[in-house]
């Protein structure tokens, strides 16, 4: 067993690999292993894969056909010894001491995971975001904090970032739960998100940014919103509702966070041409979810469409 397992999946980024892997092996932190997925690349993104491979061998590389970035971490996590994991996207940066600070931090109070900040550089072209990835000024360190109470903050301060790479997970947590990506979909990480968090018996803060992530035109934050979008978010939320089940303090959490999710998502999917709304509010009504849409996003939703 490693300290750290680091999960990359790999998908036609060649010209960011060695910036992104570079910053990996350059960590303070040297008990790792560095799991790269090449999730049937049509570039070069495999033979710059294995040229790493073959100079260090903390790195282990595994191919495998096109089946999406859920699929490929699922495939990584297979072939993962380390006692934490971090989940890394093959075009950020990570900051050196990071897998050394978290993995002390978690160590030292025994945390399921701690989460931290993380600073954007978005490309010519990408769409713009309208939030951040810092958050963390709004809690403690050296604090343990309860997933659903942790999670109950982040909803009514509109703090929660569903992103696996700010998080550092203890691995045993991961298999405790039986937890995977949900494959076949985009904003998987918005599940497996929550899910992580509603789950834990502590967590931890680091008031720290660890990670630059990078927003490209092709990638799906920043890319214009379409259909496929809400699709997929109405997934997640029908997911979520299953693994809620009867159990009333889950049905609750889940119940919130679908008022902050939908309205969000709503909000946003103005932008789609009116075909496209009628589709996307149809499968809304017909998953019995609309009554979680305030007044005001319906208008906001639809409005363009009428002008």
């Amino acid at each position: 067993m490693c300290k750290v397992s680091v999960i990359i999946p790999v998908y036609n980024t060649a010209p960011y690999l060695y910036e992104a892997i570079d910053s990996v092996l350059n960590q303070t932190l040297n008990d790792i292993e560095i799991i790269c997925v090449d999730d049937g690349s049509t570039d070069n993104s495999f033979m710059i894969l294995k040229e790493f491979e073959a100079k260090d061998d903390r790195i282990v590389v595994v191919s495998q056909s096109n089946q999406g970035q859920s699929a490929a971490r699922n495939t990584a996590m297979r072939h993962a010894h380390g006692e934490y994991i971090y989940f890394m996207d093959s075009d950020d940066v990570l900051m050196s001491d990071a897998l050394d600070k978290c993995y002390s931090y978690c160590r030292r109070y025994g945390f399921d995971f701690c989460f931290f900040d993380g600073d954007i550089f978005s490309e010519e072209g990408a769409k713009e975001l309208s939030w951040d990835y810092h958050r963390t000024e709004a809690y403690q360190e050296n604090f343990c904090y309860n997933g659903m109470e942790l999670m109950d903050k982040m909803l009514d301060t509109y703090t929660f970032r569903a992103v696996p790479w700010l998080l550092f997970i203890r691995r045993g947590y991961i298999e405790k739960i039986g937890i995977t990506f949900y494959p076949g979909i985009i904003h998987e990480d918005e599940l497996y998100s929550v899910l992580i968090h509603v789950q834990a018996d502590k967590i931890g803060c680091l008031r720290q940014s660890f990670v630059k992530h990078r927003v490209r035109p092709t990638s799906t934050m920043g890319k214009r919103y379409s259909l496929r979008n809400v699709d997929c978010y109405l997934t997640v939320v029908g997911e979520l509702h299953r693994w809620a089940g009867n159990d009333e303090l889950r049905i609750s959490m889940i119940r919130k966070y679908s008022r902050y999710t939908l309205n969000a998502v709503f909000s946003t999917a103005f932008v789609l041409n009116f075909k496209d709304k009628f589709v996307a509010y149809f499968k809304l009504l017909r998953m019995g979810y609309v009554h979680y849409l305030s007044i005001n996003t319906q208008i906001k939703f639809w409005i363009k469409s009428l002008r």
